[in-house]
């Protein structure tokens, strides 16, 4: 099957490019106005909606992921130099130009976090290490060349929309509020050129388990064809042109049997990603015979730094059951693993999904199979999920409580 001559390049020459990509430089980014910024949350502005939309929320047995919203979202804007006092209001459609260059040029990245309400006191709502999210958005922006925000600020203004809207939050395990803040450039301009006009926003959506079966085992087929993201590209940023070209893919993978694209990279089947997931596999060393957790390192910038992969890596080097590594298998390595009955676990990771369960991979004409679901594939996923609901302590600041 023919490939276009710059995935042939990538497949052809993936090691080389991966040792000859100098570090990325600094993005030069616009900058606030000098000065008391009006990016405060004591400047916010709330305008509430005269009667909740809530009675007609679905019943949380039948939420769609992604499909049903909240009665309010944030805004704020970015112009002249500077950016507006935040406001919430009720959720409605953007106006926006036609020529806005995030409509033409791909100008807009966001973020995905949860609220959850707590175990024992469902009164309380805890989010999860958001810190992390701000940080990540961010870095998103600047590789956009958008401008710097005030990330505290941000957050505390999330915080106030999130308390708002609270009781759209459903109860039990499995059960969130899914937070998407965005930016998009708004400039109303075509010429190719970082934008002078943001706007920053966010809406929050209740869900319920991001794949209908829930924590039950997904199967994926390795993409030996499309290229995700490469070494010196944004695969590392959580930008909208990584996903818009991965429907196609996704599209063959489900019309084949598969629930996700397994994402690989270079000539040797480096392997990257899970559809919009981190991936880990389990495999027990062939002289020690330890079990080693492998998931894809950051160095090359191809990978996206996961919320939930940076906690699953804090958690398993303390748990000290499995010796953790980051490093890139290829597809090659793990079905002589899977051969040779080492390959004992795989699983995704992600705010959406939280953690996933991998019970196949397909892979050269055959299906790779997995056990699922494993031991470390639970434990990381009942650590995970008891630390968001607040059935245990986590590590310092990882539970921020409303």
């Amino acid at each position: 099957m023919l490939l276009s001559a710059t995935v042939r390049a990538v497949r052809r020459y993936g090691s080389a490019v991966r040792l000859s990509f100098p570090p990325l430089l600094p993005v030069r980014r616009l900058a606030s106005a000098t000065g008391p910024s009006a990016f405060d949350v004591s400047n916010l502005q709330i305008d509430r909606i005269p009667e909740s939309r809530l009675p007609s929320c679905p019943p949380k047995e039948e939420l769609a992921f992604g499909r049903t919203y909240t009665d309010h979202m944030l805004s704020v804007k970015y112009s002249e130099g500077k950016w507006s006092a935040p406001r919430i209001g009720p959720y409605g459609d953007l106006r926006i130009s036609p020529a806005a260059s995030g409509l033409h040029y791909g100008l807009q990245c966001f973020e995905g976090l949860k609220a959850y309400r707590d175990h024992f006191h469902p009164d309380t709502v805890r989010m999860f290490r958001p810190d992390c999210n701000m940080e990540r958005m961010s870095n998103s922006m600047a590789r956009l060349a958008m401008p710097a925000f005030p990330q505290d600020q941000f957050l505390r203004c999330i915080e106030e929309l999130v308390s708002l809207d609270s009781p759209w939050i459903p109860t039990g395990e499995g059960y969130s509020l899914y937070i998407r803040p965005t930016a998009v450039s708004t400039q109303p301009f075509l010429g190719v050129a970082p934008s002078t006009e943001v706007l920053l926003y966010c809406i929050c959506s209740p869900v319920g388990p991001y794949y209908k079966n829930g924590f039950s085992p997904v199967r994926l087929t390795a993409d030996e064809e499309t290229v995700r993201a490469w070494p010196g590209g944004t695969g590392n940023n959580k930008v909208g042109g990584n996903y818009g070209p991965t429907m196609v893919p996704q599209a063959r993978a489900n019309a084949a049997g598969y629930d996700q694209v397994l994402w690989i990279f270079g000539p040797d089947g480096a392997v990257t990603e899970a559809g919009a997931m981190n991936v880990f596999f389990v495999v027990t060393d062939r002289e020690t015979g330890r079990r080693e957790l492998i998931t894809p390192p950051l160095d090359r910038g191809d990978i996206l730094p996961g919320v939930t992969r940076r906690s699953i890596l804090d958690l398993c080097r303390s748990w000290g059951e499995v010796d953790v590594t980051e490093r890139s298998p290829t597809m090659a390595e793990l079905a002589v693993a899977a051969d040779e009955g080492r390959l004992v676990e795989a699983f995704g990771t992600g705010t959406a999904a939280v953690v996933s369960p991998i019970s196949c991979v397909r892979y050269g004409g055959k299906d790779i199979d997995i056990p699922a679901t494993g031991e470390v594939t639970q434990w990381v996923w009942d650590r995970i999920t008891s630390i968001q609901y607040g059935k245990e302590e986590g590590p310092p600041g990882w539970s921020y409580t409303i």
